[in-house]
């Protein structure tokens, strides 16, 4: 069934709980209400067991209770949510991108714990608002769980190595570490671990989501909330790509990201699994616990949303041609670090013809130290004639494509000559 004009379509995706799927039903209601058309996803047991709650009848109009299975055998402990966790995704992703495309759904609302499906966002286009059914303060823990396993006071199969009190915020509750979350919810040291690991994995990618959505209010934890991830200020964002085929070795890895750290502002990293020769997850893991919430560093990011963000001040960038005509179409300024093929003219054109950009420099050994990085950075954010220079051109990419404009114009010629025989 076709989505109606006026009614858009979502996808609600709560965890395989009921005190996550019931604050998931009272959302969906509110959206209904509000003249959105609401897939309302549960695992299989879970979708029954509603049924059976429900008892022949149907939910409020406007909800389209569909499932999926959730990995385990029909005798498998629905209890241990370690090992809930564990098969979801698997289970799960591709039914998910089937309905989504099928269904034409623009927008999923997700279960923290379900944040796998922002795999999706780049593949089918999908944007996702993440939704928090726990406390706030949870959320805190949560985002400061890497900070406690560095520090020696858990380690990440969840055993408790200082049995002390934690506490994010003075003005926020303190809790014995034998009482955190992980460890108490877990039936088993790889239940504990598993659900560790959702949590450092979750961290990272909350950047790719639309927006969070907590079941809070304001004046009853206005202190967490503070911790919690929020746009940076207008322009104070680095932003780092360097496309599909750039390979560091480790130390020109460890340089960049020295210098990162160096330039005190945040950042957000795009590191693909086989960016830099010799270097694996674990230092990735050891450089994220070191900057905190400094800078992200993720897998992939939608380029294209991340640098028409009005937090981005500037981009880091291997000067492939896609990534710098999405950058002069958004008005970013550049700091060129080209590797092969055509990115070295491209350089040129940045920043000998356009005048939107600064170049990387080596020292003698070949290596763009971290106090290069951070200097360029500074330099770049803080030259008010590049930055004039990119309002520019980001003015004229926008005129070129709009009705009347020169790249229109050349599209609808194209479009004539393809509908001749």
């Amino acid at each position: 069934m076709a989505a109606s004009p006026h009614r858009p379509r979502l996808m609600m995706l709560p965890f395989a709980a009921q005190g996550h799927v019931m604050p998931f039903m009272e959302l969906s209601y509110r959206l209904v209400e509000h003249g959105f058309e609401v897939v309302f996803v549960n695992t299989d047991f879970n979708h029954a067991r509603m049924l059976t709650a429900l008892a022949g009848t149907s939910p409020a109009g406007g909800i389209d209770l569909i499932s999926f299975p959730d990995g385990m055998g029909p005798d498998g402990d629905r209890t241990d949510i370690g090992k809930v966790l564990d098969g979801l995704l698997a289970a799960m992703l591709g039914g998910l991108e089937e309905t989504i495309r099928s269904r034409n759904i623009r927008w999923v609302v997700a279960d923290l714990s379900m944040s796998f499906v922002l795999e999706l966002v780049h593949k089918v286009g999908v944007r996702v608002a993440l939704f928090s059914t726990f406390s706030v303060a949870t959320f805190a823990l949560g985002m400061h769980l890497p900070k406690m396993i560095e520090d020696g006071i858990i380690d990440e199969m969840g055993n408790v190595k200082r049995n002390e009190r934690v506490q994010p915020n003075p003005k926020m509750p303190a809790i014995d570490a034998s009482k955190l979350p992980w460890i108490t919810l877990g039936k088993s040291p790889e239940s504990r671990r598993a659900m560790i690991q959702c949590t450092i994995t979750t961290n990272p990618t909350l950047a790719l989501a639309d927006t969070i959505v907590c079941n809070t209010f304001q004046e009853i934890e206005s202190v967490a909330l503070a911790h919690l991830p929020i746009p940076a200020a207008p322009g104070s964002v680095v932003y780092v790509a360097f496309g599909s085929l750039m390979v560091f070795d480790a130390e020109r890895l460890q340089e960049l990201a020295d210098g990162l750290a160096l330039t005190g502002r945040p950042f957000l990293w795009v590191v693909r699994p086989n960016f830099a020769d010799g270097v694996g997850e674990g230092w990735l893991d050891g450089f994220r616990r070191r900057i905190g919430d400094k800078g992200l560093v993720v897998g992939w990011a939608p380029q294209q949303r991340v640098l028409s963000h009005p937090s981005v001040a500037c981009f880091v960038t291997h000067c492939g041609w896609n990534s710098t005509m999405e950058a002069v179409r958004h008005g970013i300024a550049l700091l060129c670090w080209p590797y092969f093929a055509d990115q070295f003219l491209n350089q040129s054109y940045i920043c000998d013809l356009w005048g939107v950009a600064l170049k990387v420099c080596a020292d003698g050994r070949g290596i763009v130290t971290k106090d290069e990085v951070r200097d360029k950075v500074e330099r770049l954010l803080g030259d008010d004639e590049i930055n004039a220079r990119t309002m520019v051109l980001k003015s004229a990419a926008c005129a070129s494509v709009a009705d009347g404009g020169s790249s229109h114009q050349y599209l609808l010629k194209l479009v004539n000559l393809l509908r001749e025989n």
